[in-house]
Formats: structure tokens, sequence, C-alpha cells
């Protein structure tokens, strides 16, 4: 399903890049799961899949979560509702557009240090079985 630009917020985006209010979130960069660039920015409706964004992000900086605003059409995520959550529950998305960030959500509690390593475990094994396939 195709939204417009002007659907019900808010709308998340976890990451460990360090930018500020204004500045925008743009598609051609790696994902934050593997080092392929994609050609769109994916973002979410809810808190959870932000946090999750943020927590397996790849690099060294601080985890961070930005409120966002889509600058342009955006879509269903088809790596998740087509393939795991039909009719899109995880309120994930993916746009062509820039996102523009509106703020910061400064405090947040990220899942338990087992339910992360479950979850790098779960993504590495995916990895090695050359089944980290994102739909792009």
């Amino acid at each position: 399903m195709t939204y417009a630009r002007d659907a019900v917020p808010p709308f998340y985006h976890g990451t460990r890049a360090d930018l500020a209010v204004g500045d925008l979130l743009v598609a051609g960069f790696a994902s934050n799961y593997q080092e392929r660039a994609l050609s769109w920015i994916y973002f979410s409706g809810g808190l959870d899949a932000a946090i999750w964004g943020a927590e397996l992000a790849q690099g060294v900086g601080r985890e961070r979560i930005y409120i966002i605003e889509p600058t342009g059409a955006f879509e269903d995520d088809p790596n998740l509702t087509d393939q795991k959550f039909p009719g899109n529950p995880t309120r994930a998305y993916r746009s062509r557009a820039p996102l523009r960030i509106t703020g910061e959500v400064a405090e947040w509690e990220g899942h338990s240090p087992e339910r992360l390593r479950e979850m790098k475990d779960f993504l590495a094994r995916l990895a090695a079985e050359g089944d980290m396939r994102i739909v792009d």
C-alpha cells in the first residue's frame, strides 16, 4: 500500500548517525543490517522497531532514535509486511523521498542483553546462510 506524506505520525528511524533537527535522512546508504547501499530509506510508526534499528545499526556511534516526517510518498516495507507480518501490524515503511528529522527520542529502553544477543545471532545465521535478502 502506498501512503501520502500526510499519514498519521509519529514516525521513527533508529540509527547510529549523529544528525540534527532539520537534517534529512536519504536513501543510498548501507542499511542498518548490511553494507549494501539501498535505494529506499526505512522507518517505523512504532518505537520498538526503531529501537531494533538503533541497536542493530552498524558502526560505533551512539544509538539514536529520531522522530521523522516523510517528505514524499511512502509504502509498506515488503521485507516485513509481505514476508512476515501481513497487514503491517509492525507499521514498517519505506520511501525513496528523504525523511526530515523533527526531533530525537531522548529516553528509551533497549532490549535486554540476552534478547539483543539472540537477534544478533539470528541475523548472523541468516548472513552465513546467504539469506539476508532485502527487497529493494
